[in-house]
């Protein structure tokens, strides 16, 4: 079987070559930045988020049997082409979730023992243990905005701190409330008793904004708020004004509200993604004048295992094309 590999580097390239038998191909470059003549017979694609697979370039290949994206989200490709076409589609449904929630815990670990403050001042020199007093999470209360896999795995992770855990979510699961001894509760219940307050949930028109004018002042005055989900669920403007009045502890963020067009992490790893949007975006904002405030560059999802899970997976899904058997992360439609 022909297969063709997209957007991939040269370690990528090692370990795939290692897990596939077949006529592979590697290329650097997206799809549509490649000869059609040297791929026009490929059986298998398999492709990042950066370029949409739409019916002109799927016509160019006559002998395509399926599409393999290193992603979770499949919206770059034309499924209803796809089924017209009889080809089937492979995505990567789960990466990051234990990566995720380890981010998320280095962040609340940074802010709730000032690890960015004592930093700076070590650098310059300063040894003093003046402004550097931070608290334990043994017994402090953190709420769990979004229950799914990463979710989960913050409070497992929670729980290993003997922290008290809220979670909040549209649906509850009874089994997982008594295994690590959370408290399933209200927004409002969870915004006013939680110390630590972190987000986990996707990002839609119901999400959008989910921490506002409305109800980020029911937090605790010294309480810190976490997003590694998606910026848009917090309503910027607010933080800056929570955090100026001191009526926050502290915030600590790996991604912003003005990454509002990234759809998902995978693209930040994609050749055609412009590195330069995260730099100008963080580049003057406001939250970086706040030393409680600790931005990191949208790599919560950023592992040598979670990017090993990305090629796992799609090595995987390769594997039962080639065998023809079921497979979980084929896309149904």
């Amino acid at each position: 079987m022909k297969i063709a590999f997209f957007e991939v580097k040269d370690w990528e390239k090692e370990y795939i070559k290692k897990r596939i038998k077949g006529k592979l191909l590697f290329f650097q470059e997206p799809i549509d930045e490649i000869p059609f003549n040297l791929i026009k017979d490929v059986e298998v694609i398999s492709i990042f988020i950066g370029v949409e697979i739409n019916s002109k370039i799927l016509s160019k290949l006559k002998k395509i049997k399926a599409i393999v994206t290193r992603s979770t989200g499949y919206d770059h490709i034309n499924l209803r082409e796809c089924k017209k076409r009889k080809i089937k589609v492979y995505n990567v449904p789960d990466y990051g979730q234990n990566t995720v929630a380890e981010h998320t815990f280095a962040l609340i670990l940074s802010l709730s023992r000032k690890i960015n403050r004592a930093y700076e001042k070590t650098t310059r020199g300063n040894f003093s243990l003046d402004e550097l007093k931070g608290f334990d999470l043994k017994g402090k209360t953190i709420g769990i905005i979004g229950m799914g896999s990463i979710g989960k795995h913050v409070a497992r992770i929670a729980n290993g701190f003997e922290m008290k855990i809220l979670a909040y979510d549209i649906h509850s699961n009874m089994e997982f409330e008594k295994k690590f001894h959370l408290k399933y509760s209200g927004m409002n219940n969870l915004l006013k008793n939680s110390d630590i307050v972190t987000l986990h949930c996707p990002y839609n028109k119901k999400t959008h904004h989910l921490i506002n004018a409305k109800n980020i002042n029911l937090m605790k005055k010294d309480a810190l708020l976490i997003n590694t989900a998606r910026g848009g669920l917090i309503d910027t403007k607010e933080l800056v004004k929570a955090l100026g009045s001191k009526k926050l502890g502290g915030a600590g963020l790996d991604v912003l509200e003005e990454e509002g067009l990234i759809k998902e992490e995978a693209e930040l790893l994609s050749t055609n993604f412009p590195k330069e949007k995260i730099e100008s975006l963080l580049e003057n904002h406001i939250l970086l004048t706040f030393n409680n405030v600790i931005i990191t560059p949208h790599m919560a999802f950023y592992s040598e295992e979670a990017l090993k899970r990305i090629l796992d997976t799609t090595i995987e899904n390769i594997d039962s094309i080639i065998k023809n058997k079921p497979c979980d992360s084929l896309v149904k439609f």
